[in-house]
């Protein structure tokens, strides 16, 4: 196992790396953990390039851990454009579910950015990130919905 770490524009942004593959991200306010800090590794010019131009289409291959649902909920996930945003409700009637579930499996998301949770918005407003409701996570939801070009 190997983690890297990017300074991005909404903090570091850490990638635990398996066998060539993304096994999670995670935002942080340090480098703190991370092994190495190469914005050479070519997983950590794919996120920089995102930061560049939220179209960048990652090419990079992931391995989340989770359960069978989950699994289908994030693949549902990666067909939401760039600039686009869904409700719960709506992906939850797309994969015949509840939105209750669809926000349990967004937060239990372990590669957010390329796994987009960040798209998925409750009826009302915003919603949740990262298993969140305010604060510095939905701080950053909202940076990566207006850097998509989506104001919320």
């Amino acid at each position: 196992m190997e983690t890297v770490s990017l300074d991005t524009p909404i903090g570091f942004l850490q990638a635990s790396i398996s066998e060539g593959k993304i096994t999670s991200l995670d935002f942080s306010d340090d480098e703190t953990g991370a092994n190495s800090v190469r914005v050479s590794h070519p997983i950590l010019q794919q996120l920089q390039r995102y930061f560049e131009d939220p179209r960048f289409p990652f090419a990079v291959d992931i391995s989340p851990q989770g359960t069978e649902y989950q699994q289908r909920v994030w693949d549902a996930l990666r067909q939401i454009p760039v600039g686009s945003t869904i409700t719960y409700g709506e992906l939850a009637k797309r994969l015949g579910s509840s939105a209750r579930a669809i926000g349990n499996a967004c937060r239990k998301n372990p590669v957010p950015l390329i796994v987009p949770c960040h798209r998925v918005v409750s009826q009302k407003g915003i919603g949740g990130f990262m298993g969140q409701v305010n604060g510095k996570e939905i701080a950053i939801k909202q940076w990566l919905l207006r850097h998509e070009g989506v104001e919320y």
